[in-house]
């Protein structure tokens, strides 16, 4: 196990991570970035840092650990409930007014990680939105890290994840625990769809079609002024006009991108795409 990473040894690893994933990583993240590279290490049998980053450069099988490593996944049912209020109280309403009943809606969490927000939002729009069955409503998570997604997928949870939510909930839409975890209810799994994607990268996001409504929370923090705006610029393409985009609280759209709206509803700062533009 390496004790620590050399200056050139750090920076080459931190340069190759931002390229493929856009995330900014350096001397203040020294100790988190050589816990993860010395495992990845070990278990690939690499003697030294610029050989496990040779191993990288040629086998993207290797590249799709370091990134899921590399991921921060921090999450748990009903967090930010304020926006998912939001949602219901002012965002829906207004997307709705363009729409007809029997319309689609779509909704992208992304990052989606191990599946708790997208969940939520199918649990909340069920549980607070009057008019959740009048309209085919669409969502989907999204991650770049392969791991979370067959997480999410498996819909698994364990205590700390159901913290916030209220016990009427837990018993309605998870079956009874089991070892210490309790699994999401089949029909509730099934109105999530997952997918991997990278926000920094158009061609992954080809095929997603547009959105009426993106949660992207605490994603924009981890990267560079350029990966922020090229990330508000994407998320704008995917966003059907009138669309709405949610950011974490410490987020601003208005510092990134002059592409948006910012839009003041009682629950929440959102922003917005303008009404106008192909």
């Amino acid at each position: 196990m390496i004790s620590t990473l050399s200056i050139v040894d750090l920076k080459d690893i931190c340069a190759f991570v931002h390229a493929r994933t856009g995330m900014i990583f350096g001397e203040t993240k020294r100790y988190y970035v050589e816990r993860r590279i010395s495992e990845l290490m070990r278990v690939r049998g690499s003697v030294t840092p610029q050989d496990y980053l040779a191993v990288l450069r040629a086998d993207e099988t290797e590249v799709e650990k370091i990134i899921n490593s590399f991921t921060v996944n921090e999450t748990y049912f009903y967090r930010e409930e304020h926006q998912l209020a939001c949602l219901s109280r002012s965002i829906l309403p207004d997307v709705v007014r363009k729409k007809s009943p029997g319309d689609r809606i779509r909704i992208w969490s992304m990052p989606c990680s191990t599946g708790e927000e997208p969940y939520s939002i199918a649990i909340w729009l069920l549980e607070n939105w009057h008019l959740v069955d009048a309209y085919h409503v669409e969502i989907v998570g999204s991650d770049i890290d392969t791991a979370v997604l067959r997480q999410a997928g498996e819909a698994n949870y364990g205590e700390r994840a159901l913290s916030k939510l209220p016990g009427h909930l837990i018993e309605g839409y998870f079956e009874p625990k089991h070892a210490h975890k309790h699994k999401l209810v089949a029909d509730l799994k099934e109105s999530v769809t997952f997918t991997k994607a990278n926000i920094l990268d158009p061609g992954s996001l080809a095929a997603s079609g547009r959105f009426d409504v993106i949660f992207c929370r605490n994603l924009l923090i981890y990267f560079d002024d350029e990966g922020r705006r090229l990330a508000a610029q994407n998320l704008h393409a995917l966003l059907n006009p009138g669309g709405y985009i949610c950011l974490g609280h410490s987020e601003s759209m208005a510092r990134i991108s002059a592409c948006f709206d910012t839009v003041r509803f009682p629950d929440a700062i959102v922003y917005r795409r303008g009404e106008g533009g192909a």
